[in-house]
Parts: structure tokens; C-alpha cells; sequence
């Protein structure tokens, strides 16, 4: 017996079958693991729960897998079999049999996997909508001419309408026809194939009944069906498209070529999926590290960003541990490796950001609850009300209008209205606020949230170093500090350039790794730096923790003091005190250290904060307010917050912050406003009302429509229009958020 799929997005993508690689491709990526192989494809055309459970059933019946495991954001599916390398051309034609292209999955030159089919749906959304347009014009000419215009005019329409609708279904409808097809060669039937029927038999009786001259036809009713319907599926795959984003930026991180240094002291450009633990690679300044290791030889600084958060540089010696994607910044380093690329920190990060954006990707809405019973709901109404006429009337004609009214009338147009609708409209009131929406659901998250976390750095604050006692310090030292500042990468040496401006750079410069920066000016000896590098421990022993300093030292002058924080932002704490307002309670979470972690809760009220979290850390926190009902927000800006916020109830990054903290995040605040974020809540929880009353209307609009069309009440077209019309109110009840 055929199985039922509940799914509204079809398996396979529209327009043909996805490519796929070749056999000698396909087993170039096959590694070995400890007890079996190993392969990851990029599958095209899963969109659904449903496509999840269809291709890792379907696969571990294969002799020899062990284990497939799709990520519906991403379309990374990860098998592990026994056997002979080809296996994985077996897996690929098996996908190819369930109705799913697959290829290498290449993250570090991964394109978004669904950008095609965008393409393709809008090609098909703009021909639907042209024939629309076109035939709804000859339509309305034959019923403003009714008992005026001659049966042989109004078939000549007829046969005019058919030209457009004819080539404009073929083409706007393959997405549907396609995928119907394709269920029932895998022996199941989805969404699309009553779809599928109701237009195919409103053109075939268009057809009939225009070349009998009888003078009705509903090419009208099956172009302006699937216009309707491509705008939801085109609405739908956009949003889903975002999903997995993240993933995908983080993964492009991750370097691709390493130097290994050989046996014989030669260096090796290599693929950095070759390297192994023991290997040793030369890290030239500039360079991101491929894998995680230790410095074997070398000292100087990286940017660990990645990891911490923390705008301040660690300064690395021999000894010290590093993280994949940090960023040498000053000195060639010789580095042990101590783990593969997939199993370093950036991979592990990508994973972690992956698992988030699943589980967020699996969030049932109402809309895919409701649609359960949809197929087998449509067919049995369809045949009763078939079977039902040509037992009383024995009229094959009346009886087949009516089950293609039925099939028409019951088209969940408007159900899949439902939540596009208000998001394209909250979308905009969101953007006329100054936020971002990027995430299809995030609307009834938000809504649901019940606290909020924040990270610091670049979140609450500004992200950056800023001078702030430049009122302490006389204009020479100014000017001669900035003359060493100006040759120098280090955050607080760029804070210091910054705020003297544009001039000359000092002779003779110099920059010691881990220390700071030396050279003359005139003729004078200067230096600037740390007090530990400059011989000045005194001094520094009662610096305040909570900021960075650096010291300017002339030769024989006494030395001059630099202050540098990184501030907050200035609309923080109204930001803080809307969201309390709203009674939610508000957490710090940071990588950065504990005295600036402190200072920043203290300026902003908050009794809840962290300091020292790596991103492990974050996402535990996460999962233990989840796991306490709490539905946490989560608002970061960095590459270390983007597992945070992939794992959150709903994720928020600012304007300003890196592409993958964006890409993770549900909506992301323009302008870096935080005092936006409290409105875009009370814009959500609009939002969730008015989903909730299209539902509502969605359901009475079926109450009432369907005993109708099962009753002979209403022609196929005066289906159409009452199942356009149920759509249309769906968008007017929506647009009723410009007012919230």
C-alpha cells in the first residue's frame, strides 16, 4: 500500500533531476574512520521532515550502510558504511532512485544549495502570473458579454485563453508535476499530486468542452491556482534557504591549504583535509590555522576571536595551545598538529552550529500539522462526491466538475498563506524598525521567548578598544605614541591611531611579538607597550582589571600612561530596561575576562552574568534556560557566538557583526539599535495573533466551502475564485500588522 506524505514541499527539486557527480568524484571523498568508511554529500530537494525520514530509511536498508544522518539546513548527509570505496556510488544512485540529486559535500566552496530552485520558482511565479493576467482578461469579456456574445466568440476566447494557459500550466506547474510523479514511483503520494490532478483535469475539461463548443472552460481557474500556490513555495524555500547559511559561512572558514613541514625541512603545500596529528606546519603571519595544535617554535600574537570573543590578542609562546581558525598575526610559528581539520575546533563549532539550526529547522507549525490530513482528506471528498453524482444523476459531466471543484475548492492555498503572509508583511514593519527578519519561523519563537541572554563584546559594547583618558596625556605624547601606532595591526595600536588621526610613522620602527613597538623620533628613543615588556611592573600592579593598558616610554622622560575600554553601547541600557519592562529576564554570557565582564553587568544592572565561556560553554548555559522553559533570546555578534545563537529559542546578531554571527541568527538589528529589539517583541507578538486568526480563517473558509463544491453548488472556476478569495483575505487580515 502506498504510504501517505504529509509533506507540502516536494522531494525532488523542480525542472529535472539534480546533478550529480561522477563515480571516480564520488570516491575521491571517501575516507577511512576507525571501524568503517566514511562519505558527506550535499543532497538537493529535501525539504521536509518527511524527506529525512524517506532518505535515511531508504539508505540504511542498503547492505553495508551503517548509519546516514541528514541536516535538513544544510542538505549535509553523513553515511558511514563497510565495504569497498564504491559503495558510495551505490548510495548515490540509491538517492538518485528516491528522487534526490547528491554530490560531494565541499563546505569550503559550498554554494547555497537552493538557490537554483529560487530561481527556477520565480521564472515560473512571473509565467503563471503573466498568464493570469492575460486569460483572467478574456474571461471577463465572455461573462461581462453573457447573452450578448455568440457561442462561436466565446469559443474563439476559449481556444485564445488555452493558448496561454496551455504552455504557462506546462511550465509553472512542472514543479508540481514533477514531484508527483517522482512520490508515486517511490510508491508514496504527497501534497502535490491532488494539486497536480485538479489542474490537469481543469485543462483537459477546458479542452473537452471548448472543442464541443459548450462554451464553458477553466483555463482562468488552473493558472491563477498554481499562481497562488508558487507564491507560497517560492516564499517557503526562500526562508528555509536561510537556514542553513551559517553553517555554511563557517565551513568556508575553515582554511583549505596547510604548509607541512617534510622530513628533510621542506615545506608542502598540502589539502588541509590531508593533514594528521603529529604533522608539523609553518603558520606565516596572516595565516588562519588549519587544524587545532601546539607551538612547537615561535612567539607571537593570534587573534582568538573565534574562540573568546575577546578583542584583545593572545600572545603565543612554545607550549601554548591553538585553535583551529585563529588568525597569526606577527610571527612565524612552527605548529604540531594535534588533531585532523574534521575533528579540530572550527569543525566542531560548524557542527555545533549545525545542530542548532536543525532543531530549529524541525519546528512544526500549525500550518504542517494541519496538512496531515490533507491527501487522503481531499481524495476521499473528491471520490464520494464523484462516485455520490454518477450514482444519483448518472451525469459523468456534472460528476467530474464537481470533484474538480472539489479538488480545487480544498487547495491549501490559503493554509499555506498562513504564516508567509504575516511574515512578509511583519518582515517589513521589522525593517521599517531597523530589524532584519532572516528566519522563517523566528516571528513565533520571538513571541514565545521568555528571557534573554547577551554577549558582550560587540553586543553590549562596541566591540572595539577606544582611548579614554586622552585628557590625561599631553599632545607630544600623543603624537609620538601614535607614530609607533601607526605601523602595528594590535587592536589597542589601531584604538591609538584612530584617535590621534592620520600622520607620519616613526624611523627605525620596530614591533616585538608579545611586547610592543619601538623606534625613534626626534631623535629620540620611544617605545610603547605593555608595563611587564617595558620594565615598569610598579607601575601597573594597582591597574584596574576591568581595562587594557599601555605604557609610552621616551628615553630619558618619565613614562606616560594609556587607558583603553571598550565601551558600551549608548543605547544599552534603554535596550535593557525595555526588555525588563516586558518582565523578561536578562543574562550576560561572555568569553572576555571576568573584571570587564563585571563592570559591563554592573553599568547595566544585571545580576546575571558569565565570564571565561568558550562556545561549549554558551550553548550549555542555552540548553540548561531552554530545558527550564525560559526560551531563551540569544543576542551575540561574533564567529564564537554563532553556536549560541544557532542553539537558541530565537537568535538576534547586530548589524556590525561578523557574516557568520548573521547568517546564524534569526534577525539581525541594523544600525546596531539594541533599543530596537524590545519593539521587534511587541511586533512579533502582533504577529503570532493575527497567524493564529488566519488559521481560523483558513478553517471556516473550508467549513464552509467544501459542502458547497461536494453538493454541485459551484463550478470548477467559481471554485478557483472562492479559493483565491480565501487567500486574498488571509493577506488583508496580515496587513493589518502596519497598524500594530
Amino acid at each position: 500500500m502506498a504510504s501517505l506524505e504529509p509533506a507540502i514541499n516536494a522531494p525532488t527539486p523542480p525542472f529535472g533531476d539534480a546533478s550529480s557527480a561522477s563515480g571516480d568524484e564520488i570516491t575521491a571523498f571517501v575516507r577511512q574512520t576507525e571501524d568503517s568508511k566514511a562519505i558527506d554529500l550535499a543532497v538537493e530537494g529535501a525539504h521536509c521532515a518527511a524527506c529525512i525520514v524517506k532518505i535515511e530509511d531508504g539508505l540504511q536498508k542498503m547492505d553495508g550502510v551503517k548509519r546516514a544522518r541528514l541536516n535538513l539546513s544544510t542538505g549535509r548527509l553523513a553515511v558511514s558504511f563497510t565495504g569497498p570505496d564504491s559503495t558510495a556510488e551505490e548510495i548515490v544512485h540509491r538517492l538518485e532512485y528516491l528522487g534526490y540529486g547528491a554530490k560531494p559535500y565541499q563546505p569550503e566552496t559550498a554554494d547555497d544549495p537552493r538557490s537554483d530552485e529560487e530561481k527556477r520558482l520565480l521564472r515560473a511565479l512571473g509565467v503563471a502570473g503573466f498568464a493570469s493576467a492575460n486569460v483572467m482578461l478574456l474571461s471577463i469579456s465572455v461573462w461581462a458579454g453573457e447573452g450578448e456574445m455568440s457561442l462561436p466568440t466565446i469559443t474563439l476566447m476559449h481556444w485564445i485563453s488555452g493558448l496561454i494557459a496551455l504552455p504557462a500550466v506546462a511550465y509553472a506547474g512542472w514543479p508540481f508535476f514533477k514531484n508527483a510523479l517522482t512520490g508515486l514511483r517511490a510508491r508514496s503520494v504527497n501534497m502535490d499530486l491532488p494539486i497536480s490532478l485538479a489542474v490537469l483535469l481543469a485543462c483537459g475539461l477546458s479542452i473537452y468542452e471548448t472543442a464541443l463548443g459548450h462554451g464553458a472552460a477553466y483555463f482562468d481557474a488552473a493558472v491563477m491556482l498554481l499562481f497562488f500556490l508558487l507564491i507560497g513555495r517560492f516564499l517557503d524555500v526562500r526562508l528555509r534557504a536561510r537556514a542553513g547559511q551559517a553553517a555554511r559561512d563557517l565551513a568556508a572558514l575553515q582554511a583549505r591549504i596547510a604548509h607541512r613541514i617534510e622530513p628533510g625541512g621542506a615545506v608542502k603545500a598540502i589539502p588541509a583535509r590531508d593533514v594528521r596529528p603529529g604533522d608539523l606546519l609553518r603558520i606565516a603571519p596572516g595565516d588562519r590555522l588549519p587544524v587545532d595544535g601546539e607551538v612547537i617554535e615561535g612567539r607571537g600574537d593570534v587573534d582568538a576571536a573565534l574562540v573568546t570573543g575577546e578583542t584583545q590578542p593572545q600572545m603565543l609562546e612554545p607550549g601554548a595551545l591553538v585553535y583551529s581558525g585563529m588568525i597569526n598575526l606577527n610571527a612565524p610559528l612552527t605548529v604540531k598538529a594535534r588533531a585532523a581539520r574534521d575533528d579540530s575546533l572550527l569543525a566542531e563549532i560548524s557542527r555545533l552550529v549545525e545542530a542548532g539550526e536543525q532543531g530549529r529547522s524541525r519546528y512544526v507549525r500549525y500550518a504542517d500539522k494541519a496538512a496531515r490530513a490533507y491527501v487522503p482528506g481531499v481524495f476521499a471528498m473528491a471520490l464520494i462526491t464523484l462516485v455520490g453524482w454518477l450514482a444519483i444523476t448518472g451525469d459523468v459531466h456534472d460528476a467530474v466538475m464537481n470533484s474538480i471543484a472539489v479538488l480545487i475548492i480544498t487547495c491549501p492555498c490559503a493554509l499555506a498563506l498562513v504564516t508567509p503572509a504575516v511574515q512578509v508583511v511583519a518582515s517589513g514593519r521589522l525593517y521599517g524598525e531597523g530589524v532584519l527578519l532572516k528566519s522563517g519561523d523566528a516571528l513565533e519563537r520571538l513571541a514565545e521567548a521568555k528571557s534573554v541572554v547577551f554577549d558582550k563584546t560587540g553586543t553590549l559594547t562596541l566591540g572595539r578598544p577606544s582611548l579614554i583618558n586622552s585628557d590625561e596625556i599631553s599632545p607630544r605624547a600623543l603624537t609620538l605614541a601614535a607614530r609607533l601606532a601607526r605601523g602595528s595591526r594590535h587592536p589597542i595600536s589601531r584604538a591609538l591611531a584612530d584617535a590621534a588621526g592620520p600622520g607620519p610613522l616613526a624611523d627605525d620602527l620596530q614591533e616585538i611579538a608579545g611586547g610592543g613597538l619601538t623606534g625613534t623620533a626626534d631623535g629620540a628613543v620611544i617605545q610603547f607597550g605593555s608595563a611587564a615588556w617595558l620594565g615598569l611592573e610598579q607601575q601597573g600592579q594597582d591597574s584596574d582589571p576591568s581595562v587594557l593598558e599601555a605604557w609610552l616610554l621616551v628615553e630619558g622622560e618619565a613614562p606616560v600612561r594609556f587607558v583603553f575600554s571598550d565601551s558600551l553601547r549608548a543605547d544599552a541600557p534603554e535596550a535593557v530596561e525595555g526588555l525588563k519592562a516586558q518582565g523578561l529576564p536578562i543574562e550576560l554570557l561572555s568569553g572576555d575576562r571576568d573584571a570587564p565582564v563585571a563592570a559591563a553587568a554592573r553599568a547595566l544592572g544585571l545580576d546575571r552574568y558569565q565570564a571565561g565561556l568558550k562556545p561549549q560553554g554558551k550553548i550549555d548555559r542555552i540548553n540548561a534556560l531552554k530545558e527550564a522553559g525560559e526560551n531563551p533570546i540569544m543576542v551575540g555578534d561574533g564567529i564564537n557566538d554563532a553556536p549560541a545563537l544557532a542553539a537558541a529559542h530565537v537568535s538576534v546578531s547586530m548589524g556590525s557583526a561578523a557574516d557568520i554571527s548573521r547568517s546564524a541568527a534569526d534577525l539581525v538589528i541594523q544600525g546596531d539599535r539594541l533599543a530596537a529589539l524590545p519593539r521587534a517583541i511587541d511586533i512579533a507578538k502582533s504577529a503570532r495573533a493575527r497567524m493564529m486568526e488566519n488559521f481560523a480563517l483558513a478553517n471556516i473558509y473550508n467549513v464552509i466551502a467544501v459542502p458547497l463544491a461536494v453538493f454541485g453548488l459551484v463550478t470548477p472556476l467559481v471554485a478557483a475564485i472562492a479559493m483565491s478569495a480565501s487567500s486574498l483575505v488571509v493577506m488583508a487580515n496580515a496587513l493589518r500588522l502596519w497598524r500594530a
